[in-house]
């Protein structure tokens, strides 16, 4: 499965995602570097709406002027463990993946959930992290 999901990790990590692979990871990410600022979460996915329109809206929201302080993603299915402690972040929305949650000094402040991916185009689920980076991003 390994050699499978690795392009699917690579395509975050050349645009500068950090991989939380352990509960602890998450924690010190999300109560860390990441508690202060701006930090998008994705929840990364083998799904086909995640190849085909997450990861690369994701790639093009950040070509914005605005975006988040720091980045950050888990892999659903791939590192349960370091998913569920994320996902315990996201208070208020349920677990859903792919997704992308937009945190503002340690809180919550923008979701984008699977059914808001799923029979979009690139061009509008970019728009929709855009329109939160330029609200919540300096």
């Amino acid at each position: 499965m390994q050699m499978m999901v690795q392009p699917m990790r690579d395509e975050l990590t050349r645009l500068g995602f950090e991989e939380l692979l352990t509960p602890e990871d998450v924690v010190q990410a999300l109560e860390g570097k990441g508690s202060k600022g701006t930090a998008l979460v994705v929840v990364n996915s083998v799904c086909g709406c995640a190849a085909g329109l997450a990861r690369p809206a994701v790639a093009h929201s950040l070509q914005n002027e605005k975006k988040p302080d720091h980045l950050f993603t888990v892999f659903a299915g791939q590192e349960k463990e370091a998913t569920a402690k994320a996902r315990e972040y996201f208070e208020g929305y349920p677990p859903s993946s792919p997704s992308f949650a937009l945190m503002k000094d340690g809180k919550i402040v923008h979701m984008v959930q699977r059914h808001e991916i799923e029979d979009r185009t690139l061009e509008e689920i970019s728009a929709n992290l855009t329109s939160a980076y330029d609200k919540y991003c300096g």
